[in-house]
């Protein structure tokens, strides 16, 4: 599969709108932020990932909500996506690490180009989707390819196939 101008972009806008989908028809308090900061509490660092969504009312628990657009607390983060980059030892090492210290519950990252070390894609390089769920404090991840349907846990009635978000990229 070539790198596409523009794949990513596709790629984010599918799933924002199967995320947004899922959430307003579940009657969820979620909302997606474009432009939001997700910080460790202890970090240098932040942020500003692909997809990120939002537990409306814990947000009155940010202190740096208001003034930094900035969330640090796990609660208030129920999903975050990472379309991968060209940076992928950021997506599949760092992140994992800080996304797992906040606690965030679900982390994807979606691989649509299959561009990721071979220690995560495995050989040959082949588009895989990650999802990095938190279980008693430690991220578990799963794998998707093909037609293998994406299991959010979220989102469980999801109906999505890894597939499918491949082709949005493409």
């Amino acid at each position: 599969m070539s790198q596409r101008l523009g794949g990513d972009e596709e790629v984010k806008g599918f799933l924002t709108t199967k995320i947004v989908f899922e959430y307003k028809r579940l009657n969820l308090p979620y909302f997606i932020r474009n432009q939001a900061l997700v910080k460790p509490p202890d970090g240098e660092l932040a942020y500003l990932p692909d997809i990120l969504l939002l537990n409306r009312p814990n947000l009155v628990n940010e202190r740096l909500w208001e003034k930094e657009s900035t969330v640090i607390l796990g609660a208030s983060i129920p999903l975050v996506i990472e379309v991968f980059s060209t940076n992928w030892r950021v997506d599949y090492l760092t992140k994992v690490k800080d996304y797992e210290e906040i606690p965030i519950p679900e982390y994807w990252i979606p691989d649509y180009l299959g561009l990721g070390g071979r220690q995560f894609i495995g050989s040959p390089k082949q588009p895989t989707i990650f999802i990095h769920e938190l279980v008693e404090e430690e991220c578990q991840v799963s794998q998707f390819r093909g037609d293998d349907r994406i299991i959010s846990p979220t989102f469980s009635e999801l109906s999505l196939t890894a597939n499918q978000i491949f082709q949005a990229g493409s």
